[in-house]
């Protein structure tokens, strides 16, 4: 005779009559009584069969019963989406799995119908192909830097977005579609994690729910890239497993799946993974398949292609030879300064430097012009000014009487084009940048200024002037920026100015040395370019212009207005990268 089982509820059922039971209804299902399993390892196999979705949660009301027929099918299906023998036994392989850390969603069960896998797809779909995403909160204790772990996040999401026609943008503020978060224990969102080992991460379907494509990780575990499993979780392996939820894909029990709810292990080079096929598959029926993508085949990569860099690829790094004409960071004046992706570029002649958002200059070296925006004359000996339009976070170059677009590091088609386009006059400019206060932008040239709606692509009346909105700014410019303090820094010869977000002058204590306090050109440094701060020993490391390559993070389309970060790389600490970061041989 079979016992029915208990559906669990402590409150209404003891706890001891429930193992009891359990006990009971399961002793027939073991080969040998040395097989049998625990009383609390059935206690933890009905709360893990529970918790993922292969048993209904406990009822408090009606207290309902299960049968040991049940209990069977459910560690059944639980085996086979697994991939263990389907034996119904809770035996010491069903309990290893058990125990094997894994994402914290539900799986969907083999007892699923076909016809409510469908419908849960249905649901489980962005309705727009433009995605934004943000670390929100970082890990508190982690070996990885902030800037490699938004670089992981970056090329895990660039797995999908490479063959569905997905776009994916990094953001700064709270409006993000996908939010990360680097979170411990129960942090109210109905998933709580479990400490080191257990659940590991989980994310949230797409939907119109305020955490719709949210994803978490636990921060009890030890995050990890390019190490073995014994040394921890691989960001990258989970990472992509979770944006997969992200977008719209649930479980599935096929062991080569980047989607089996069961850790695996690190899955190799982000710069060289490709989904297995069953995947592409499954995102194709979602969303389609990229233009540039063939549905039957994988793509093959040049030999010659230069692809992005993360840390740690000695093997990639060669030595940095100095070339003639390179310029001296500390004694020039700069032809153009942008901000692109929240970075700080500082451009002479057919080379630049480039500050990351905590202000570390990435080398002491400057890159070559042409090597990171390919599509730009490659005799162009200067430019005029840069600036990143608010409206869609593409790149504008200008030179002379024309001016180029960019996507990233790639022209926009049928560029170049007269600067005209814009309403201004033949003859070049000095200075382009977008003030964070209303989103217009501002042109320069000699003594005159002119306000440009990037929104409506228009020159706004009353333009040129020959006075500019800001008391205590140079009549002429050699460029301006809007940096991620949201201030506004104005550059003329050696020397920079700041204007404060919703301030119409210049900040006491300007103008100040550029050279000193963006490009490490003395042994003192300040904090950040602020008068008031009080002035240290410099952040850039020797070291990192030995490195052998240049990067640049034009490769996410996305926009910055983030804060300084306090996080300092410790000397000696490989060049920090971050999201879409292109390798350079500088010749």
């Amino acid at each position: 005779m079979q016992l029915p089982l208990p559906r669990r509820d402590t409150k209404s059922f003891p706890r001891e009559m429930f193992l009891i039971a359990l006990l009971v209804a399961l002793q027939e299902a073991f080969a040998a009584p040395s097989a049998a399993p625990k009383a609390e390892e059935i206690n933890q196999g009905v709360d893990w069969l529970i918790k993922f979705g292969y048993l209904p949660p406990p009822d408090p009301v009606t207290g309902q019963l299960q049968t040991q027929e049940k209990l069977t099918r459910a560690i059944k299906a639980m085996q086979r989406f697994g991939g263990l023998e389907a034996t119904g036994v809770l035996d010491k392989a069903t309990l290893e799995l058990m125990k094997t850390p894994r994402c914290s969603l539900p799986d969907l069960s083999e007892l699923d119908t076909a016809r409510r896998r469908r419908s849960i797809q249905a649901l489980t779909k962005w309705n727009k192909r433009n995605l934004s995403w943000r670390v929100r909160a970082f890990p508190k204790d982690s070996h990885l830097g902030h800037d490699t772990i938004r670089a992981l996040m970056y090329y895990a999401l660039k797995v999908w977005s490479d063959i569905t026609p997905l776009n994916f943008h990094e953001v700064a503020g709270n409006n993000a579609d996908i939010q990360i978060d680097f979170s411990k224990a129960d942090h109210n969102d109905g998933y709580p994690f479990d400490g080191p080992g257990g659940t590991v991460a989980h994310a949230f379907f797409p939907g119109e729910h305020h955490t719709a494509g949210d994803t978490h990780f636990d921060d009890d575990e030890s995050w990890t890239f390019r190490s073995s499993d014994a040394h921890g979780m691989d960001l990258f392996a989970v990472a992509v497993h979770e944006f997969g939820h992200s977008i719209g894909l649930t479980h599935i029990s096929a062991l080569e799946s980047i989607m089996r709810p069961y850790y695996q292990g690190p899955v190799g080079d982000p710069l060289k993974y490709d989904l297995p096929y069953e995947d592409k598959v499954r995102i194709w029926q979602l969303y389609g398949v990229r233009e540039s993508v063939s549905p039957t085949a994988r793509p093959e990569v040049p030999k010659n292609e230069e692809h992005p860099l993360l840390p740690d690829l000695p093997e990639n790094r060669s030595t940095i030879q100095p070339r003639k004409d390179e310029p001296d960071r500390c004694t020039t004046h700069f032809d153009a300064v942008a901000q692109i992706r929240g970075e700080a570029f500082f451009f002479k002649g057919k080379y630049f430097w480039r500050l990351t958002r905590n202000k570390h200059l990435v080398s002491l070296q400057p890159a070559q012009i042409h090597r990171f925006w390919r599509g730009l004359p490659l005799n162009m000996d200067s430019l005029d000014a840069v600036y990143e339009r608010t409206t869609d976070h593409r790149i504008v170059f200008f030179k002379g009487d024309r001016y180029w677009v960019f996507k990233d590091n790639n022209v926009e088609e049928g560029y170049p084009r007269p600067i005209t386009d814009f309403g201004l006059p033949l003859g070049g400019i000095d200075a382009a940048f977008s003030w964070a206060h209303n989103d217009k932008t501002y042109f320069f040239k000699d003594n005159l200024c002119w306000q440009y709606d990037d929104q409506e692509r228009r020159m706004d009346a009353g333009y040129p002037s020959e006075t500019t909105p800001w008391k205590g700014v140079p009549e002429t410019l050699d460029d301006a920026m809007r940096w991620s303090d949201g201030a506004a820094y104005f550059f003329r010869g050696k020397e920079y100015w700041r204007v404060l977000d919703n301030y119409m002058e210049v900040d006491a204590g300007y103008p100040r040395s550029i050279a000193q306090d963006w490009l490490v050109c003395t042994g003192m440094q300040s904090d950040s370019p602020n008068s008031r701060a009080k002035p240290r020993q410099g952040h850039h490391d020797e070291s990192r212009s030995e490195n052998g390559y240049e990067v640049c993070s034009c490769t996410s389309s996305a926009h910055f207005l983030w804060p300084w970060q306090p996080h300092q790389l410790p000397t000696g600490h490989i060049l920090s990268l971050w999201t879409a970061l292109f390798l350079t041989t500088v010749l």
